[in-house]
């Protein structure tokens, strides 16, 4: 089959720069998915994305598919014509529907026996006829929020359109995409290249626009700005910090990346590190420099879109752009350690939480008297959970968290030592929000702990009891992180503290009325809920959380604990067993009125050698279970309990368990619910039986 290599380019004004990878890995994903659709193969694939333009090079693509043979069944071959030999009206409405005279049908042996019938061959998809459909669905399906339109068109995509390239081997007319005709042409650099270039062959697409200063692989491109960073940081001693995501943002930014570097007046060294990185981050997109041990040196590198015969004009004009952001962090540093986090308490009160929550005062006061009783519970100090949790929102009231929002916390920190408070309170404002994403640094002091937890169990106790929890893609109070926070802290910091007491507590913080009482349940239910995903992650199968899930706990580091154990036992010889014979357990003591009737087992009625070595080997099973449980330790457990797996087996394979005899059966059942129970102590092995 001919194949040629095809290349598709949407040329526009500059796109969203946070967005072009998404979008560049999005046409190539469509353009596949549209061959697919049609049949139509082909090799080596490759995206490019770059501010002006989003395109796909596929190596090799079938010029048609391959032609398809097509059987298509009807009424009954006997029912096919009358008794005076004419066709029935069934054969000619089937041969209506297929486009064809009765006479062209055939009578095809299946399997339920003779059919009318129409065998055809169906020819292949032609690419150049298809190409023009594909490249329009694979561009409206794009991940686009907002889509603008432009000038007098109809059209609408993420920016104004200017070009469309769409090369299949040397062809490059199909038709119009986005109101523009295909055609072979691109445009170069902006500032570096002037007037159309024409593509002879798809493959010359990358090398013909690097010599006309644009490089349009994302992914090449990024690579180049992570070692002339690292050549421009090395000049200094230093090295650079690459944020992932601002480097995906500059990377998007440029077509031609020159780094370069620039520095600020020492002065402003002063301010806290975080507000000066947060300035060139945000505003101007730097990255910024540390020495060996982290301090924060005062130089940037930028990345230019130009190759400048003057790079020091570049680096100067850069410096004046970023001196007066520096400058004005400085004067609200300055100006917002006159006043101290207690003064700014007051101005809380002005500033509303929730409509029905009440201000961000009222939740700093729940969350101080929170933070105090957790304190209690974990031997941290009382006095000052409570007080970092009175002045952890008091930064919201300045104006260095009002002009920089990512300080949030962080402002908190610096002003409390000004002011003055203990180092631990100190530490708990700036650390409230940790984590703040996945992976994200947890509290690392005591006092710190208390105030985040304290901060988002008040949040989730709030909003659940005002009737307002996430909904779809719907959480603007950003109660699945919280939740997700709350679980980290309490497992990985190893903390026994249960959810639904602690629920309890933060919701008689709230003024009475205020927190429907059947809430409760439902922000616990949805917290532990969090943990599916958790596991999902950890790569541990869905039944294994299900199986602790069922046991209704609510205590996540004991959770963690058994489905860890869980995941353990189900690696063994005897999981697969025990768990199928647990299911038939379940489903047989599910069938009686009186489940919690059965009491104990009563040796003389044992009368099956089967039964008698099962109740034995439970007896000693248990024994050593009890022990290893009340230390929580499920997963020796489940594995003392693996040894069951044999008398078990042969208990079902030999014994009658609704013997007709009352006493003898009821006997047989306190048996299995003795087994049980057993596993119950772990969780519920029965939730491990998965239906294929």
């Amino acid at each position: 089959m001919a194949t040629r290599d095809l290349l598709i380019e949407i040329g526009t004004e500059e796109l969203p720069p946070k967005n072009l990878r998404t979008l560049g890995i999005a046409l190539r994903d469509g353009v596949i998915s549209g061959l697919a659709n049609h049949a139509l193969t082909h090799g080596e694939v490759k995206w490019f994305a770059a501010p002006r333009r989003l395109a796909v090079l596929l190596r090799d693509v079938t010029e048609k598919a391959e032609d398809k043979a097509v059987e298509v069944l009807g009424p009954p071959a006997d029912r096919a014509k009358d008794d005076a030999g004419n066709w029935t009206p069934a054969a000619q409405g089937f041969a209506r529907k297929q486009g064809v005279e009765p006479e062209a049908l055939q009578a095809i042996d299946t399997p339920k026996g003779i059919r009318l019938g129409l065998k055809q061959t169906v020819a292949g998809a032609s690419t150049a006829e298809c190409l023009n459909g594909i490249i329009h669905s694979a561009v409206t399906d794009l991940p686009i929020a907002k889509r603008m339109r432009w000038g007098a068109s109809r059209e609408e995509f993420v920016r104004p359109v200017h070009w469309v390239v769409a090369l299949f081997g040397s062809d490059c007319a199909f038709g119009e995409v986005l109101g523009i005709a295909t055609g072979n042409t691109t445009y170069g650099h902006r500032f570096h290249s002037s007037g159309p270039l024409t593509l002879e062959q798809p493959g010359d697409y990358e090398a013909l626009l690097e010599g006309h200063k644009v490089v349009a692989d994302f992914e090449r491109r990024q690579q180049m700005i992570q070692e002339q960073v690292a050549v421009e940081a090395s000049a200094l001693n230093a090295q650079a910090v690459v944020d992932p995501d601002l480097l995906d943002e500059v990377t998007g930014l440029v077509e031609w990346p020159v780094a370069l570097t620039g520095g600020f007046e020492e002065r402003f060294l002063e301010v806290p590190a975080e507000a000066l990185v947060s300035s060139m981050k945000e505003h101007q997109k730097y990255f910024h420099l540390v020495d060996s041990d982290g301090k924060l040196l005062p130089n940037f590198i930028t990345i230019s879109n130009i190759e400048s015969k003057d790079p020091a004009q570049v680096i100067n004009g850069n410096e004046r752009v970023i001196r007066p952001r520096l400058s004005d962090a400085a004067f609200f540093f300055q100006t917002d350690k006159q006043t101290t986090l207690e003064a700014r308490r007051e101005s809380l009160k002005n500033i509303v939480f929730q409509q029905k929550l009440g201000t961000v005062y009222d939740k700093s006061e729940r969350v101080a008297a929170l933070a105090a009783k957790i304190a209690g519970a974990i031997g941290a100090n009382v006095d000052e959970a409570s007080r970092a949790g009175q002045l952890c929102k008091s930064d919201l009231a300045t104006d260095m968290v009002l002009e920089f929002s990512d300080m949030q916390g962080v402002a908190g920190y610096h002003y409390a030592l000004n002011d003055g408070e203990p180092a631990a309170v100190a530490q708990a404002l700036q650390q409230q929000y940790w984590p703040r994403f996945a992976g994200d640094n947890l509290p690392s002091g005591p006092v710190a702990t208390c105030l985040a937890l304290a901060d988002r169990l008040d949040t989730l106790v709030g909003i659940f009891g005002i009737g307002q929890p996430p909904s779809g893609s719907r959480d603007p109070f950003a109660l699945r992180r919280a939740s997700l926070g709350v679980l980290r802290i309490l497992v990985e910091g190893e903390l026994p503290l249960d959810l639904a007491q602690w629920v309890h507590t933060a919701a008689q913080g709230f003024e009475p009325g205020v927190i429907a009482p059947d809430s409760e349940g439902d922000v616990v239910a949805y917290m532990i809920e969090r943990f599916r995903a958790w596991y999902e992650d950890e790569n541990i199968a869905p039944e294994v959380f299900r199986s602790v899930a069922a046991l209704g706990l609510t205590q996540p580091l004991d959770i963690q604990h058994r489905v860890h154990a869980v995941a353990r036992f189900t690696q063994m010889s005897e999981a697969s067993s025990l768990a199928a014979a647990n299911k038939r357990v379940s489903n047989i003591l599910a069938k009686l009125e009186n489940n919690h009737s059965l009491g104990e087992v009563n040796t003389g009625l044992l009368a099956e050698g089967a039964e008698k070595a099962l109740h034995s080997e439970l007896q000693n099973v248990s024994q050593g279970v009890e022990a290893l449980l009340a230390d929580d330790n499920y997963a020796e457990a489940l594995a003392a309990m693996a040894v069951l797996q044999q008398p078990v087996d042969a208990f079902f394979d030999d014994v009658m368990v609704n013997a007709e005899e009352e006493a003898l059966r009821h006997n047989r059942l306190n048996l299995l619910k003795i087994l049980r129970d057993l596993f119950l102590q772990v969780a519920d092995i029965s939730q491990l039986v998965v239906s294929r």
